[in-house]
């Protein structure tokens, strides 16, 4: 995505870029104060930011506020980078629930209307939502009219909507996802996939979906359906991959209910975290991969772990 060269939208144009990847022509804002301080900018043409999404979490899998911009410190291929921007505090987000509804869930739609039910009553009124129903087909549940919602009626007939049978498109509804998140006006998104990680249907495959979650500025967090106590059969390496290149987490419960537990859990995490943005030393157009790094340490604060995507594509002009 890039940033139009306008002076007076460029905090707007900052908080609108999507989190690791480089943007020609950036404005270019300060270093920011404390998290949650209104960021202040400076304007600079002809400079490219790079801006992820942190989130950092506790021993117990809980989202850390209130950190200060001296408890991070960014690399990018190893190498140390001074940050130029820091933002931190909720925000509204843009979500998609991606439901697994493959012959495999036929025996669980309470458990996915629970979990669902769980993750929408922590919605704030500013979100944007929408759900993905899929077996071999991907299905939006919101009406074709209505890309995104914060209403409770319409997100509860969208989740009403979900019926169990047929194989799985987990590859094609996850893309599907994060195609649509790209219509959301939020600068944060987060895309929700419960499935078992298994796919058979797919038109596209799992390298496809892999790429196109690394190349997208969403976080995405998975859900395993499977567990031990069912029996269920899982490819738990496709969801923790998939969580990882995108700095989200992949949960494995062990229940019914601790399925609808993590739903509560991604829930109340994902408007906590940290915008940041750092000019890359490499600033050649040249569509290789640049790994990226985010380390944590705050005095008083043990066992602190920041998330944030794997790194960039730097594309081409």
């Amino acid at each position: 995505m890039r940033l139009r060269c306008r002076v007076g939208a460029a905090l707007l144009g900052v908080l609108a870029a999507a989190a690791g990847t480089v943007h020609p022509n950036a404005h270019t804002p300060r270093v920011g104060g404390p998290a949650g301080a209104r960021p202040q900018t400076a304007f600079k043409s002809d400079t490219d930011l790079v801006v992820l999404h942190v989130t950092v979490f506790n021993e117990r899998s809980d989202a850390v506020p209130d950190l200060p911009q001296s408890a991070f410190q960014i690399f990018e291929d190893g190498e140390p980078q001074e940050i130029a921007f820091f933002s931190g505090g909720d925000v509204p987000v843009a979500v998609g629930l991606v439901l697994d509804g493959s012959a495999s869930m036929i025996t669980r739609r309470r458990m996915v209307m629970a979990g669902a039910d769980a993750f929408i009553r922590t919605r704030h009124p500013e979100d944007e939502l929408f759900t993905i129903h899929f077996n071999e087909h991907v299905q939006f549940g919101l009406p074709a009219t209505v890309p995104f919602t914060s209403r409770w009626s319409l997100l509860q007939a969208a989740v009403s909507h979900y019926q169990a049978a047929g194989r799985t498109a987990l590859h094609d509804a996850v893309i599907a996802g994060l195609d649509h998140l790209e219509q959301a006006t939020h600068q944060k998104r987060v895309l929700v996939v419960l499935s078992d990680g298994k796919d058979n249907a797919s038109r596209q495959t799992r390298d496809d979906m892999l790429n196109r979650a690394r190349r997208s500025d969403a976080i995405v967090y998975t859900v395993s359906s499977a567990n031990r106590r069912n029996g269920l059969e899982s490819d738990p390496r496709v969801l923790r991959r998939l969580a990882r290149v995108s700095g989200g987490v992949a949960y494995f419960p062990d229940s019914d209910d601790e399925v609808v537990e993590s739903f509560d859990e991604i829930g109340g995490n994902v408007r906590r975290g940290y915008l940041i943005g750092y000019l890359p030393p490499n600033g050649a157009h040249d569509g290789g991969f640049r790994r990226v790094r985010v380390a944590v340490r705050a005095p008083g604060r043990a066992k602190l772990t920041a998330r944030s995507r794997e790194g960039y594509d730097a594309h081409a002009h």
